[in-house]
């Protein structure tokens, strides 16, 4: 069996785009193992060496090239992380000299910008928007005047991380409402989402994978058995269709995708932190 490719996402920063970008590059490949790390705040000639020696290491360990995706800016640090013989993918090398000719302005290398706390308005409305949707988590706080956007559903159809990730990434106000047994069995909106049906939108999920969640939650209980799941699932849907309120499965899709699926159909145009 083939040993794993090391991939290391390193940054003078969080690392956060490195590993995204890198993520989504590595998801076009099959058929190939990775073991991916991250090296963050890769801002000294001392990190950049000591990041030298553990790509090596790994190298070595595993007796293929390692694999490089980087975000440091400074041109220094990124000619010493190229001595570690691994194969060097410079994320922002594609763009900087296009943009430089397109703006007539030179780059200024600076770093921890992507995710830094430089505009703090805007960083100060996600982390009111992630208190709001940690308040608003599992029908806690009912007051959804303030909301952007309201996601309905049964217990751990995904609701939570949702609503979290959105209020993270884009600091939209997201709610969260769980469809209980009572609500389900009365066939119709619940009383306190009717005045914000047009913020609505349904999360469903596949029975098997919901009993799946739940069993390691709360196992051999009643909440965790297929056919509860299966119960609850179709009335959910059943709802959705009665009440003509958007619905999206989560069964094989992850958070980022469930999350822009919302916020295009609901037609919330944020930009990404």
């Amino acid at each position: 069996m083939a040993a794993a490719r090391p991939v290391f996402y390193v940054s003078d920063g969080t690392g956060i785009t490195a590993e995204t970008i890198g993520h989504s590059l590595l998801t076009q490949f099959s058929g190939i193992e990775f073991e991916t790390r991250r090296i963050a705040f890769v801002d000294s000639v001392e990190k950049a060496e000591a990041a030298v020696a553990e790509i090596r290491r790994a190298g070595e360990h595993a007796g293929v090239r390692p694999v490089v995706v980087n975000t440091v800016v400074d041109p220094d640090l990124i000619t010493l992380l190229a001595e570690s013989g691994a194969l060097m993918l410079d994320v922002f090398a594609p763009f900087i000299s296009p943009l430089e000719q397109e703006l007539g302005l030179r780059r200024e290398s600076r770093v921890g910008h992507a995710h830094g706390m430089v505009d703090f308005k805007a960083y100060e409305a996600r982390i009111n928007a992630t208190n709001y949707a940690l308040t608003h988590d599992d029908g806690m706080d009912i007051h959804y005047d303030d909301a952007d956007v309201i996601l309905v559903g049964v217990s751990r159809s995904g609701k939570t991380p949702t609503c979290l990730y959105m209020a993270l990434h884009y600091g939209v106000k997201a709610a969260n409402y769980p469809l209980t047994e009572e609500d389900l069995e009365g066939r119709e909106l619940p009383r306190r989402l009717r005045a914000h049906r047009r913020k609505l939108f349904g999360l469903t999920i596949d029975p098997e994978r919901l009993q799946q969640i739940r069993n390691e939650r709360r196992p051999n209980s009643r909440y965790a058995t297929l056919e509860t799941c299966r119960a609850e699932v179709v009335q959910a849907e059943a709802l959705f269709r009665q009440e003509n309120i958007p619905v999206l499965s989560t069964t094989h899709t992850s958070i980022e995708e469930i999350a822009g699926k919302v916020l295009a159909h609901q037609g919330i145009h944020r930009h990404m932190f």
